[in-house]
């Protein structure tokens, strides 16, 4: 097994993850990148306990440290007028209880460690400039085919390519992903321009009908990043990085409170972005012959629990046992998807749940409906560890 040529395609977090996990198993790999140059967007995400073993697993800990914003508390606060309505800790009951806690950190930060500790195993290991259009596994090995008509040929292929992933339309067809109704911005502001008094406590989320606003700090607190959903019955456009206009995000959250408002009209317009939410349905099967999915190419979520990243992480270190327990391909796919499926598809179908309680038009009963206790932990999401569940 060790004398394999594996690839990967998609150098985002998940694959860039995987790609080291494999590394570590002893396993050469080659990443194939559409993008010219390696980079992430402008944006932050939360890292739960499950996704912070798997980092330190991965040798990852000094750069996790380093590059986090460590959250305390969190609150959920009334659209109108500001008041909590539930608290919960995400700092020293986490670590007495999981050995983790929550971190918050730009995208790019992790991507940054991620491509330079695959790069630092092996400095060809990542190929940019190679759009994949399909695989073809009539033989042995496997045959990658790029835009550009050249080919690679590998003895197993993981599509980390995201949910509109080529390689699991080659696998499965392509379902078409689906409009949800909801569509979402983002944005950077730079902590100066953000009021002391609108940080009690700095991480947190303002619920309304129809409406969600979560920000939090990234960079060491030197940037508040917020993500900003509505409801929309319509959306054309394609992309995740389409601009908008801080007017456009103001009117939509017309009526919420003004430390909401404050910090949203304090968005540089350059740092604005948006986006509409699409799902797919659920695969059966993550894995064909000697080709898998991985991330959001396997199964794509609703970023309503915070769990994309997460579950790409996961998947990734879940894989890489996988690889280094098998006596064969086969027996790895077959173990990895056995390992993730479930996991997987319990947090996506609750993803599609969350935001029902979210965007409630009853936001005053918040902490009613969710018995006091936070989505995430209420579900048992951070139960999880990618390092010592059973392959």
């Amino acid at each position: 097994m060790k004398g394999l040529n594996l690839a990967i395609v998609g150098a985002g977090i998940g694959g860039l993850t995987a790609a080291l996990a494999l590394q570590r198993a002893g396993f050469k790999v080659t990443v194939y990148e559409q993008a010219p140059e390696l980079g992430e967007v402008g944006a932050g995400l939360s890292l739960s306990p499950s996704a912070a073993h798997a980092l330190r697993y991965l040798g990852l800990g000094p750069a996790l440290d380093a590059a986090s914003y460590l959250p305390e508390d969190q609150a959920v606060r009334h659209y109108q007028d500001g008041r909590a309505l539930q608290w919960t800790n995400r700092g020293h009951a986490l670590l007495e209880k999981y050995g983790e806690r929550y971190y918050l950190i730009h995208r790019a930060d992790l991507h940054d460690a991620l491509a330079a500790a695959v790069r630092a195993n092996d400095p060809e290991a990542i190929r940019l400039g190679q759009r994949c259009t399909g695989v073809t596994q009539t033989g042995d090995p496997v045959q990658i085919s790029f835009e550009d008509g050249a080919t690679a040929d590998a003895d197993t292929v993981i599509g980390a390519d995201g949910s509109r992933s080529r390689v699991r339309c080659a696998l499965f067809g392509d379902d078409g992903p689906k409009y949800t109704g909801y569509i979402a911005w983002r944005g950077i502001v730079p902590m100066e321009r953000v009021p002391p008094r609108l940080l009690d406590p700095p991480s947190g989320i303002f619920v309304g009908p129809g409406h969600l606003v979560n920000r939090y700090p990234v960079r060491s607190g030197t940037l508040l990043n917020f993500v900003a959903f509505a409801e929309r019955k319509e959306w054309e456009e394609e992309g995740w990085s389409i601009r908008s206009t801080v007017d456009e995000l103001v009117k939509e959250f017309a009526g919420w409170h003004p430390e909401v408002l404050g910090f949203l009209a304090a968005v540089p317009p350059e740092l604005l972005f948006k986006w509409g939410l699409f799902d797919r349905e659920p695969l059966t099967s993550w894995c064909r012959g000697r080709v898998g999915l991985l991330g959001d190419a396997a199964h794509p979520i609703l970023p309503f629990l915070g769990h994309g990243a997460v579950l790409a992480i996961e998947d990734a270190i879940v894989l890489g046992r996988a690889f280094a327990e098998s006596a064969s391909v086969a027996e790895a796919l077959s173990r990895y998807e056995a390992a993730r499926m479930a996991r997987a598809s319990f947090v996506v179908r609750e993803s599609r749940k969350a935001v029902k309680i979210f965007h409630s038009h009853e936001p005053e009963k918040y902490a009613q409906k969710t018995g006091g206790k936070a989505a995430d932990e209420r579900l048992g999401l951070f139960d999880y560890n990618p390092t010592t569940v059973p392959v």
